[in-house]
């Protein structure tokens, strides 16, 4: 009932706060890159986002032998939560998404691991509890990997498309 009560709302900012969602504060890039967002046209394309906690510490390990499916779930979940704001940074609301275009994950997990695809559903299940089926259906891919940067257990990009003129630009 709750969730067709949230599914029913038009408004991402309506959905996050049904959600009793807070975005954390948008992070920096870790490496020698300058922005976590790009932009071309309408489109953005937000780099990797890692699981990190309210205390800045990381979600580390591996899939299928220090992590479990749940817990890797919940990390993807977080990832994507820190990706949602660096979008709502960029273009000032997150009613201004026409679209999430693509969803694409890294996990790291153990050789006899195949479950990356569902570690993936903490942060597709996000984007379809924020922006519902018409903005928040996407393609996905879900790879897995020995390891990732900060030894962090999932990492999380996308490709969304935004309204014309609503994201600020940021100088290099």
């Amino acid at each position: 009932m709750i969730r067709r009560t949230i599914l029913s709302l038009s408004k991402a900012s309506d959905r996050l706060a049904s959600l009793n969602i807070t975005l954390p504060p948008p992070g920096l890039p870790k490496a020698n890159y300058n922005m976590s967002c790009i932009t071309t046209s309408n489109t953005l394309y937000i780099s990797g986002h890692l699981p990190i906690l309210p205390s800045g510490s990381l979600i580390t390990g591996r899939l299928g032998s220090t992590v479990t499916l749940t817990e890797g779930q919940s990390a993807s979940r977080l990832a994507c939560l820190h990706l949602l704001s660096t979008i709502h940074d960029r273009i000032g609301t997150l009613d201004n998404v026409v679209k999430v275009n693509k969803i694409f994950g890294i996990v790291s997990s153990d050789d006899d691991f195949y479950e990356q695809h569902l570690v993936l559903n903490g942060a597709s299940d996000l984007i379809m509890d924020v922006f519902g089926k018409e903005k928040g259906y996407h393609a996905r891919s879900a790879i897995g990997t020995s390891v990732l940067p900060l030894n962090v257990c999932v990492e999380i990009e996308a490709i969304i498309e935004v309204k014309p003129g609503c994201y600020k630009e940021v100088e290099i």
